[in-house]
């Protein structure tokens, strides 16, 4: 092979080798690997949320508010690292609201430890909600099981507990699924009816992968996600 040839296909295959290890954050309208990177597309807001102790290094990346993802490298150590996600505020009591909807479309790794997850707030954050759509690895619900309920479209192992500074309810879906819709509105009422909280304001509605570890680098994609509601 020519020498500028043969120089031009390793170049390429460099480029095409690194578009494949950091995913598509190359070719993405924003992408960060500040901890805390925030950006906001279409009424939601994306954000990185390094927050865990003993951290590896994470790049998100977002094409709009529903096509979104991650690059995360993630030591194999306990506790949640990171929550990379979209987040739609409602702001309305559930009194006042008729319906609350969303679907997604992900696409996530054969290995290590995380979930796919709602994480919904409610009453100023006294209340957080959590559906895990699907779970991967070493990794467990805040408080203990209180029942299986089918509700919002999905059935459920549901635990109530608290991280010291929220109540949490976990409703974790009994098999893995990428991609669905759920009746957020129905989930909410449904813990209503049960008397853990009352007509609470509705916050965000957010989306996306809870990791505790992703060791050598693991790439996470929100193929599509939104939120309704009326």
């Amino acid at each position: 092979m020519h020498k500028a040839v043969r120089s031009l296909v390793v170049s390429l295959t460099a480029v095409a080798l690194a578009a494949g290890t950091a995913g598509t954050a190359e070719a993405a309208a924003w992408s960060s690997s500040d901890k805390y990177a925030s950006w906001s597309n279409g009424g939601y807001t994306v954000r990185n949320d390094v927050w865990g102790s003993g951290a590896g290094p994470q790049t998100i990346w977002a094409n709009s508010y529903s096509n979104f993802g991650v690059y995360s490298d993630q030591p194999n150590t306990g506790g949640v690292k990171s929550y990379p996600h979209s987040a739609k505020n409602v702001g309305r009591k559930l009194s006042a609201l008729r319906s609350v909807s969303s679907s997604f479309n992900v696409s996530r790794p054969g290995s290590g430890s995380y979930e796919s997850t709602y994480d919904i707030w409610a009453e100023n954050n006294a209340y957080e909600i959590m559906l895990w759509m699907n779970k991967q690895g070493a990794v467990g619900p805040i408080g203990t099981k209180q029942t299986t309920v089918t509700v919002g479209g999905h059935t459920w192992d549901v635990y109530q507990g608290s991280n010291g500074g929220n109540a949490v309810f976990s409703f974790l879906r009994t098999s893995n699924t990428d991609a669905g819709s759920v009746d957020v509105l129905a989930v909410l009422n449904w813990i209503k009816a049960r008397g853990w909280f009352g007509d609470v304001t509705l916050g965000e509605v957010q989306f996306g992968f809870e990791i505790t570890s992703s060791a050598g680098g693991m790439n996470f994609t929100a193929n599509s996600y939104s939120v309704s509601s009326s």
